[in-house]
């Protein structure tokens, strides 16, 4: 099992195109750990603002009566994709991992697989 540092560095190293990733907690906004980001990138800032995007999609799945669980969310920007991803099981309730790609330098797919092997790691 990996810690929190120890995932954020796997997932910066081994997922390429990786801008920053933040685990964060979305019932309180903060972040549990971050890596990368930059003055055009606030981690933190992203963190707070990625738990409203969660909760409005819980909400909007609830007044639906949508029972699945959200494995991820994708935001698509012009140069970047942004991958929410909730993490599950016990210790990774209310978290997720927030991960910022190149859309240049990125497969998203492969992205995708390597975030969900890097979240049974997780130990928090």
């Amino acid at each position: 099992m990996a810690n929190v540092e120890i995932s954020l560095k796997e997932t910066m190293t081994m997922i390429e195109g990786a801008l920053g990733a933040a685990v964060v907690d979305y019932t309180s906004g903060m972040a549990l750990g971050t890596m990368g980001g930059g003055k055009d990138l606030d981690l933190a800032v992203a963190a707070a603002g990625n738990t409203d995007v969660i909760r409005a999609k819980v909400r909007t799945m609830e007044h639906l009566g949508l029972k699945g669980e959200i494995e991820d969310i994708l935001i698509t920007l012009g140069s970047q994709y942004h991958l929410i991803r909730l993490l599950k099981g016990r210790q990774g309730s209310g978290l997720f991992i927030y991960l910022v790609l190149d859309r240049d330098r990125s497969n998203l797919a492969m992205a995708r697989h390597q975030l969900k092997r890097i979240e049974t790691e997780l130990e928090v």
